[in-house]
């Protein structure tokens, strides 16, 4: 575990505030980063969690504060595609049953159609407008699901 300077929290936060949806980027002062893999940490402080993965944009953390995931748009998973989506699995096409707003690029998260539970979450590959047409191929790009290593990381912080 690190420290990360003012400077480097302050690069965090704008990269932050860039592409998450406003009123969900607190004010803080530092993040505690924990590095789980190579290329991927979990960045802590009191307000947000978030996960760094290689040069992707930070994305919130699954565990915590569900309001803040509430802010990004979704999409909703049949049952079938839990065990794959949960297992790292890109988000397909077949499997989505409800869908939010997004853009290509933009920070999605995935949910069950049962329970409505956040199982993962990812970057868009399409837009949900396209997406919505297709009958087959990769919507998102999963970077985080519920039980990866940054999930079992975070347990034992």
């Amino acid at each position: 575990m690190s420290v990360l300077s003012k400077s480097e929290t302050s690069d965090l936060l704008e990269s932050i505030k860039a592409r998450w949806p406003a009123d969900t980027v607190p004010k803080l002062k530092t993040f505690k980063a924990y590095e789980i893999d190579e290329g991927k940490r979990l960045l802590v402080s009191d307000e947000i969690t978030c996960v760094q993965v290689k040069d992707q944009p930070l994305i919130p953390f699954l565990g915590v504060k569900p309001e803040v995931l509430a802010h990004f748009p979704s999409v909703k998973v049949d049952m079938g595609a839990v065990k794959f989506v949960c297992n790292g699995a890109k988000v397909l096409r077949p499997g989505i049953v409800e869908f939010g707003n997004f853009k290509k690029g933009d920070i999605v998260t995935v949910l069950d159609q049962t329970h409505g539970k956040w199982l993962a979450v990812g970057i868009a590959l399409e837009d949900s407008e396209s997406a919505k047409m297709m009958q087959k191929g990769y919507v998102i790009d999963n970077l985080h699901y519920v039980s990866d290593k940054i999930w079992q990381a975070y347990k034992e912080i």
